[in-house]
This record gives structure tokens, C-alpha cells and sequence, in this order.
């Protein structure tokens, strides 16, 4: 065993391990007394497997708030670090991501429209054709630009975005009124404060349906690291599994926007995090990213609950004012070895 794949498997324990000791603490966490045995207790309770330890009130806190947010969570971290992963490989651009190539905002999009303006469709489907217009909208617009490059794929995507987080804000504006606007505003700004077991259902059915598939393909996304001649020389259609892995990143998007709402810098930080102990190699990339992600969005969300507690902020302002700062250290480590 080489040591790089040696610090990969600690790495994949140490995170394995941590996932759960987190959860429970964030479950335990907040204004109800409570304790790790009380948690797993409840859990067993509901699973069949003992008697209720907790008061009916206490017991609800646990079971149809908590634990959904912490489960919900940790899916939509995964699913946005993993969606990050694929992204920059398959645009061979280090700075993509839900968030930068305007994904977000075109889901984010998308639900408003379902949600405010009565749009027949249900909200996933309405955040997925929203991210996927706003992935053709960069993708031509960096295009017409002239030759893709990272730089112009980037401003491409920061447009796209701009422009349509302008229109869904106009949308809020000309049709919310009264509390309502503070909610709608609060999910925009990305909060897992409404995740309930249906959310649960749903983003982890996304998870596994999207991005299992997609780690059982990570030799394809290697290949793309040499470009597309050497990614057709395997075997490989370049244009129409770019495609198809495009499109899987923007449906996994809609679906965990139309749950979490738009939260930035997962899907960016999390994979230059964990390639700095992997390497390149996505075999090792994609799961180790997923449970990073996981666990960073499970953090950020303790964080936005407890800290200021009563009041809760969007965990979108927490993970933006993590990722800001990194991402730039990521450009200046560009430009240092440009």
C-alpha cells in the first residue's frame, strides 16, 4: 500500500467515524436538555427497537426536527461537493460549482416561479429545468465569448447567475408581501430550518440515484483530466458523457435547491480540500468528497442554529463567509503557479 492510498483510507475511517458522532451532537445541540443517549434512545424508540425515554415534546424536537435537518443536511452537502467534483473535471475548470456556474441561482429560479407564481410542476422539476437552463445559458455564453477557457466559463457562469438571481428577485418583489417575504428571502439565502422527513426521502433518493452511478464512472472522469482527444482514445464519447454529466449535476442541483435553497462554496472548497490528500484520481475523490461535504454542511448548519440562538441564520451566510476567503487563497495559488 503506497502511502497516499494509506492517508486515504485513514481519512476515509476518520470521516466515516466523525459522521455520526456529529450528528448526534448537532441533534443534541440547542434549547431542549438533551443527551447523546437520549438521541440514540429516541431513534430506537421510533425504529421499534425500545420504549420512549423522552417527553412528547421532547421527543418531537428529536425525531421530526432534528434529525430530518441533520440527515437532510448531510445530503445536501455530499450531493454539492460531489457535484463540484464532476463539474471541474468534465469543464477542466478548477473554479466550477453549482454556485459560480449560475446552477443555483437558475434552480432557486425555478422553485420561486413553482412557488410564487403557481407554476403546474412540482418544485424539483421546476429547479432542475431551472438549473438547466442557466448550464446552457454559461456554456453559450462562455462560448460566444470565444475559446473556453476557466477564466471565461467563470465570468460566463457569475453573469448567468447575476442575471437570473436579478430576475428572481424582481419575481419575490412584484408578488410576496408581509412575513412571507422574510421567509422567502431566508430560503434564498440557503436554510435547512423546514427540513422535514419528506425532504429526507427526497435528497437522499437524489444522492444515491445520481451520484452512485456517477462514482461507478470515475475512471471516465480521469480521463478527461488529458483532454477530450485522450478521453475519445479509451473508448470514450467526450461530448455525450460531458453531457450526460452535466445534466446529472444540474437535476442532483434543483433537487437539493428546491430542499435547501442556494448555498455556495460547498461544491467549490470541499473537492480542492480533499484532492490535496487524494490526488487527482476520482476514485477515491468522489466518496471522500461526499462525506466531507456532508459533514462541512452539517457543521455550517449547528453553527447558523446555535450560535446566535434564538435567532437562526440562513446557513448560506455561514458557508459564504467560510468559502469567500478560501476561494480566493484558491486564486491567488492560481495565479502564483500561472
Amino acid at each position: 500500500m503506497t502511502a497516499r492510498r494509506g492517508r486515504v483510507a485513514v481519512a476515509a475511517i476518520v470521516l466515516a467515524v466523525a459522521t455520526p458522532l456529529l450528528a448526534t451532537l448537532a441533534v443534541v445541540l440547542g434549547a431542549a436538555d438533551l443527551s447523546f443517549g437520549d438521541v440514540w434512545a429516541t431513534i430506537g424508540a421510533h425504529l421499534g427497537l425500545g420504549e420512549p425515554v423522552l417527553s412528547r415534546i421532547d421527543d418531537g424536537i428529536v425525531w421530526q426536527r432534528r434529525v430530518p435537518r441533520v440527515l437532510v443536511a448531510i445530503a445536501c452537502g455530499a450531493g454539492l461537493a460531489v457535484c463540484g467534483a464532476v463539474m471541474q473535471s468534465v469543464t477542466r475548470n478548477p473554479l466550477a460549482d453549482p454556485y459560480l456556474l449560475g446552477l443555483s441561482s437558475g434552480a432557486s429560479l425555478g422553485a420561486v416561479c413553482a412557488l410564487l407564481l403557481g407554476v403546474a410542476v412540482p418544485l424539483p422539476v421546476a429547479a432542475f429545468a431551472g438549473a438547466a437552463l442557466a448550464l446552457a445559458m454559461t456554456i453559450g455564453l462562455a462560448t460566444a465569448i470565444g475559446q473556453v477557457t476557466p477564466t471565461r466559463t467563470v465570468l460566463a457562469g457569475l453573469a448567468v447567475s447575476s442575471m437570473l438571481g436579478a430576475v428572481t428577485s424582481l419575481v419575490i418583489f412584484w408578488t410576496v408581501t408581509g412575513d412571507s417575504y422574510r421567509e422567502i428571502l431566508g430560503w434564498l439565502m440557503g436554510t435547512l430550518a423546514a427540513a422535514r422527513w419528506p425532504a429526507v426521502g427526497l435528497t437522499w433518493a437524489g444522492v444515491v440515484v445520481i451520484v452512485v452511478p456517477i462514482a461507478l464512472v470515475a475512471r471516465r472522469l480521469d480521463a478527461f483530466a488529458f483532454g477530450d482527444r485522450h478521453a475519445a482514445s479509451l473508448g470514450i464519447d467526450p461530448g455525450r458523457t460531458r453531457i450526460l454529466l452535466l445534466g446529472a449535476t444540474a437535476l442532483l442541483t434543483g433537487i437539493l435547491v428546491s430542499v435547501s435553497g442556494s448555498i455556495g462554496f460547498v461544491g467549490l472548497i470541499v473537492p480542492h480540500a480533499v484532492r490535496l490528500l487524494t490526488g487527482p484520481g476520482h476514485r477515491s475523490l468522489l466518496p471522500l468528497s461526499a462525506l466531507a461535504g456532508g459533514i462541512v454542511l452539517l457543521a455550517a448548519d449547528t453553527i447558523a442554529r446555535t450560535a446566535f440562538e434564538p435567532r437562526e441564520l440562513p446557513v448560506g451566510i455561514v458557508t459564504a463567509l467560510v468559502g469567500a476567503p478560501a476561494f480566493a487563497l484558491i486564486l491567488l495559488r492560481q495565479r502564483r503557479s500561472a
